[in-house]
């Protein structure tokens, strides 16, 4: 990415989620420039001045209400824009909504900047990964989705709270969809080096299956149950921006389980023109690395009806 500043980011679309993630970027002193792009221009300006207001406290940086020109040099061009999960839908439900907004938003962004990453936020977030892919051009390394960081986030704190141990020595994935149909890869998901059921065991815990299925339950439906409490998540989320943006910006090669463009190398069959969550190492160039991740016959026979599902949406959708 010669051509582009990689203490620079832009920000597209200053709702919920795009405005808390400026002010978790702010605080992360990961960049030295921020610009905040929205249709509502005054919001965006408003959003810049406030997260402004807290850099005496933070390391300083530079963050400004722009327009597209201002993000020709910008590393990471985040797209949070698009319309908002209401009680009762689906991510799912959102897509003809949010592709539409992306028809228009993509080819101003790569009218001013080519070099770039994109990385997608807005829902349903492997759609529009895979619809920012086609519109952009980009290579596939540069244009991935927030995916389900979030989700396996959710996971770990979960895990951690019902064997009562930190969440970070907690080691388990969601992949898959950002949705509905995504699978928790419970054959590979261990604490501290130790399988995940030795280790319940150990804390008194022998129902294995019920857990399990508690737990993803409640991973799957953590969304739904915000959004009817506070009408929008984006705290977590917003997190997870920034958690991304690091392993971009340290050129850190951290394993996260980003929503990238399958090209049938992910080692099992049938994954393949659609995006969704796997394991891959993301660093400087963005998502460098797909990880073939170990699951068993039931996990890899979800994952598929998985990608089938984002495939039919595609399908109907883009005509794919």
């Amino acid at each position: 990415m010669s051509g582009v500043n990689i203490r620079k980011a832009a920000i597209v679309g200053c709702g919920f989620v795009g405005s808390s993630s400026a002010f978790t970027l702010m605080e992360s002193g990961l960049f030295s420039e921020l610009v905040l792009i929205d249709v509502d221009k005054e919001r965006a300006q408003g959003e810049a001045l406030d997260i402004s207001h807290g850099l005496p406290f933070a390391k300083p940086m530079r963050i400004y209400a722009g327009d597209y020109s201002d993000i020709a040099d910008a590393s990471i061009i985040i797209i949070t824009a698009g319309a908002g999960q209401k009680p009762g839908e689906t991510r799912l439900d959102l897509v003809r909504k949010n592709l539409n907004i992306f028809k228009s938003i993509i080819p101003q962004i790569t009218e001013y900047n080519t070099e770039g990453i994109l990385l997608i936020v807005a829902n349903p977030v492997d759609i529009l990964t895979y619809a920012a892919a086609k519109i952009s051009g980009f290579p596939s390394n540069r244009v991935f989705g927030s995916g389900t960081v979030l989700d396996t986030a959710r996971l770990k704190y979960l895990i951690g709270e019902h064997l009562e141990v930190d969440s970070r020595n907690v080691h388990a994935c969601i992949i898959g969809e950002h949705g509905d149909s995504e699978i928790a890869a419970w054959s590979s998901a261990n604490v501290a080096g130790v399988p995940l059921n030795d280790f319940c065991e150990m804390r008194g815990y022998y129902d294995h299956d019920e857990s399990m299925a508690r737990l993803h339950e409640r991973v799957k439906n953590s969304a739904y149950e915000i959004i009817e409490k506070k009408k929008a998540t984006y705290y977590g989320i917003a997190r997870s921006v920034r958690r991304i943006c690091e392993a971009i910006v340290r050129d850190e090669k951290s394993i996260l389980p980003v929503s990238g463009v399958q090209d049938g190398n992910s080692g099992i069959e049938g994954i393949e023109g659609v995006a969704l969550s796997l394991p891959a190492i993301v660093g400087k160039n963005g998502l460098e690395y797909r990880v073939q991740v170990s699951l068993d016959e039931n996990e890899e026979k979800a994952l598929r009806e998985s990608a089938a599902t984002l495939k039919s949406v595609l399908d109907a959708e883009m005509g794919e």
